[in-house]
């Protein structure tokens, strides 16, 4: 389709979508938490978003690239140590990303004697966001296609050979962009689901497990990790973990409901 990585390139300086990407979903997330906790029952203070950015930056680039090193490639970086911080080459794992953030919102939480759980909630409404630019820039990159179809919206990648593939990428922004941040917007705005706490996160936890899940039928896995001895690929293994958790924390959520305290500022906590 002569889509190119590349946005900028001053010769000096390159500037890539995919960084683009991340920028993009940083700043959406942050535009729209902040629309967020201006409603009534917030779990945390305006002060806090900052902070809350950047444990929320640091968590998904640690551990995306941590994640990825030892989810999918353990035994070439034991083996070339010196590329693991080498972002620019690609290689994060979502799921890995998942993991860091829910580390640094745990710090902060603590830190600042917030409700983790319901952070989580809020955190949970704005990541679809960064999720849909991802993967649109993971089609203009032409990576992580999917497997060989006849179907008439195919795309052949340049780094796919010469047949056509399901543009997977474009899936997983649809589904994991697009269609979970609208539940999303639904039960937060709709719905007192904001004051079950839980009961967001592990929307998100579901539906981007099931959503993935899905996928992977039709995306090409890494080599080598295809079908494991149980049957599934990697990336199906590990949203497992991430749909039972789901199913917990939504069937929990009404028994934690939360009681709303106001905190200096006029705003409120819980």
């Amino acid at each position: 389709m002569g889509l190119d990585p590349i946005a900028l390139d001053l010769g000096f300086f390159q500037l890539r979508w995919y960084s683009l990407a991340y920028l993009a979903g940083i700043v959406a997330g942050w535009w729209y938490m902040l629309k967020l906790i201006d409603r009534p029952g917030a779990p945390m203070a305006r002060r806090h978003v900052d902070d809350l950015v950047f444990f929320v930056a640091i968590g998904v680039i640690f551990g995306g690239r941590l994640g990825y090193v030892l989810f999918y490639r353990p035994e070439y970086y034991l083996a070339n140590p010196l590329e693991i911080p080498q972002l620019w080459d690609g290689g994060m794992s979502f799921h890995g990303g998942v993991i860091g953030v829910s580390l640094g919102l745990l710090y902060l939480a603590r830190k600042n004697g917030l409700n983790w759980l319901r952070i989580h909630d809020y955190v949970a409404c704005c990541i679809p966001f960064g999720l849909f630019f991802g993967r649109i820039a993971n089609f203009v990159n032409g990576e992580l296609w999917g497997r060989p179809t006849d179907l008439p919206w195919a795309v052949v990648f340049p780094t796919g050979g010469e047949v056509a593939r399901h543009p997977s990428q474009l899936y997983e922004a649809g589904l994991e962009g697009l269609a979970l941040g609208f539940i999303l917007w639904f039960l937060f705005w709709k719905t007192e689901a904001r004051y079950q706490p839980g009961k967001l996160v592990g929307t998100f936890l579901l539906g981007y497990g099931i959503s993935r899940f899905l996928v992977e039928m039709v995306r090409q896995p890494d080599v080598g990790l295809e079908h494991l001895w149980w049957g599934l690929s990697m990336g199906q293994t590990l949203t497992v973990p991430m749909i039972l958790g789901g199913l917990y924390l939504i069937a929990t959520a009404k028994g934690r409901r939360a009681r709303v305290e106001p905190i200096a500022g006029g705003e409120s906590v819980a």
